[in-house]
């Protein structure tokens, strides 16, 4: 890399736009006015060394935890960097050393697609041609492994795939049985109103026994989704399981919450999903912000509670518990919440890990509560939700007693 300045009519700003189109292709929302700051920032800094190029354009491109790492790689994949072939080479070729030396970074997919058809002046065509390899070989049987693919790992194809089948997906919830009641001939109870109706309009020489029986009907459910920084890409994905489920069905109340909590029901609505996401973005002002878990179910347990649990209603937390108040207050609105459903189930992206501990203590606060413990990072966790949404019995499971003597 050269030390030319932006100001001297050189490459460089425009290898720095190309750059942040680059990041945007594998995620990272980079805008105009990022790739104009990250210029002046350049300029300012200058380009002597690499170390202090880096993390200048770190420093303007990278605003939250998880952009770290899709930053590091596509800066060295764009500027360059010598290694990276033998990263690349590494995960399409057999390897015999040894595990314990053997590096454990891999290239992100998202990077890769987004190099895929970038046109940048800084691969050169050797670079290219081993990332041609390199897709094609992450690519294969990709139908059958769609399904068990971490959200956070896939490419921006196969984002778009995980769309199309989210817009199919059904939850088969099984009816629960009403306080009212309705007419049935094979009920087991007798219609005593009815049957009195009856016998006086035959002027009482026969008196036919007409039966009722409860009337059923789907539960309510009630979806709370985390919306902070960390749990990010797992929300938007999920916003278009929440807008398939709300147009499938009656009574789906969806509320999204940060540091505060935002009603978004009416807007999940819409038919168009384009429209329903641009209305949801205009309502929500604490996306990728930080976690307020207790003063959220506060919230919703003073406003939203006698509202939408009427009549058995099932209730999906969606959260990896990650507290910023430290579980302040999550115990009290918790046991106020299971006591107003008939199930609480817990959507936790972090349990995809087999060594998954809960040891924070918003993780602590919220176990005791829920009936259902489950991951929520691919099309297969969705697909396996119906199962807990119908199970019956007894709330407190075997599986959760396990987890809470684990929090203990």
């Amino acid at each position: 890399m050269t030390a030319t300045a932006p100001s001297d009519g050189g490459l460089i700003a425009a290898n720095i736009m190309h750059f942040g189109r680059a990041l945007r292709a594998a995620g990272i929302p980079v805008g105009p006015g990022r790739v104009l700051d990250a210029i002046r920032a350049v300029q300012t800094s200058g380009v002597e060394s690499r170390n202090d190029f880096y993390w200048t354009l770190h420093a303007v491109f990278v605003s939250r935890r998880d952009e770290r790492e899709l930053f590091d790689q596509a800066f060295h994949v764009f500027w360059r960097n010598p290694k990276i072939l033998e990263r690349m080479m590494s995960l399409v070729l057999p390897s015999f050393s040894d595990e314990a030396t053997t590096p454990k970074e891999t290239l992100s997919p998202r990077v890769a697609a987004a190099f895929a058809g970038t046109d940048t002046p800084q691969i050169e065509e050797k670079d290219q041609e081993t990332e041609i390899t390199f897709d094609a070989a992450m690519s294969w049987s990709r139908t059958e492994l769609l399904g068990e693919k971490d959200f956070e790992k896939m490419t921006t194809e196969e984002v778009e795939a995980a769309h199309r089948a989210i817009r199919h997906m059904r939850l088969p919830i099984e009816d629960i049985p009403t306080r009212r009641f309705q007419r049935d001939p094979a009920g087991p109870a007798i219609d005593m109103r009815a049957t009195m109706r009856a016998a006086m309009r035959d002027g009482g020489a026969t008196i036919p026994l007409l039966r009722r029986d409860r009337r059923s009907r789907r539960p309510p459910l009630v979806i709370m989704c985390d919306i902070s920084g960390s749990m990010d890409r797992y929300a938007r994905m999920l916003i278009h399981f929440m807008h398939a489920v709300t147009n499938d069905r009656d009574r789906v109340y969806t509320f999204l919450f940060g540091t505060h909590l935002t009603n978004v029901t009416r807007y999940l609505r819409n038919k168009d999903i384009d429209i329903a996401l641009e209305r949801v973005a205009d309502s929500v002002t604490d996306w990728s912000g930080g976690t307020r878990i207790g003063s959220c179910l506060h919230d919703f347990n003073k406003h939203w509670s006698r509202r939408v649990l009427g009549q058995g209603a099932v209730v999906l937390f969606i959260s990896d518990g990650l507290d910023r108040d430290a579980g302040d207050g999550v115990s009290q609105e918790m046991h106020r919440l299971r006591g107003s459903c008939r199930r609480l189930i817990w959507l936790n992206p972090l349990l995809r890990y087999d060594r998954f501990e809960p040891k924070s203590l918003g993780v602590k606060a919220l176990l005791p509560f829920v009936d259902d413990f489950r991951p929520v990072h691919n099309l297969n966790s969705l697909t396996e939700l119906a199962d807990a949404l119908n199970r019956t019995g007894p709330r407190a499971s075997a599986e959760m007693t396990v987890w809470r003597g684990r929090a203990a």
